[in-house]
């Protein structure tokens, strides 16, 4: 089967030191994300997190703690970092990225995920699309967490959910 690459958030918002949304080892994945999109191309999604217009439900609250991320999806921090500036984009006002618009790129295809963060937007996107059946392998060192340690918790949790998930490195994905 084939596999079909999901970038998750490599944002501006994630990847400044300045940002509240900062996640440390930001930098340190892009060159080996980069790796994967050149052997995956033309099957690869990027996505972005983006601020709804007007929050609803519990989104009220989560935009309550941070008022300085209701700002369009144009906003420089909504952008994706260098290399991939200007790429077609997946924008969604919600943590998981899975949902019928993904399916439809993926078109059959499995997944291979990687992006930030590994506890929050990645976790969200792959247990949703392993429960419709989707074939999903996150790529650990494709992926930063808020921490180390969340990083860590959400890789093991998410390899709890073998064989409809499998946790794996991007060396062996790129050889073979």
């Amino acid at each position: 089967m084939r596999e079909h690459l999901v970038v998750v958030d490599l944002q501006h918002v994630f990847g400044d030191a300045s940002s509240e949304w900062f996640t440390p080892r930001f930098a340190e994945i892009v060159p080996r994300i980069a790796a994967l999109v050149s052997a995956f191309e033309p099957r690869v999604t990027f996505t972005r997190f983006v601020a709804p217009s007007s929050p609803a439900g519990s989104w009220q609250s989560y935009y309550a703690q941070f008022p300085w991320a209701l700002q369009p999806a144009t906003a420089p921090l909504y952008q994706l970092v260098e290399p991939f500036a200007g790429r077609e984009t997946l924008d969604c006002a919600t943590f998981g990225k899975w949902g019928a618009a993904l399916s439809r790129r993926l078109d059959g295809d499995d997944m291979l995920l990687c992006g930030v963060s590994t506890d929050c937007c990645v976790i969200s996107t792959a247990l949703p699309a392993a429960d419709a059946g989707v074939r999903v392998r996150v790529v650990a060192d494709a992926c930063a967490g808020a921490s180390d340690e969340t990083h860590e918790q959400a890789l093991a949790v998410m390899a709890l959910y073998a064989p409809l998930i499998e946790v794996v490195e991007s060396r062996d994905v790129l050889a073979g």
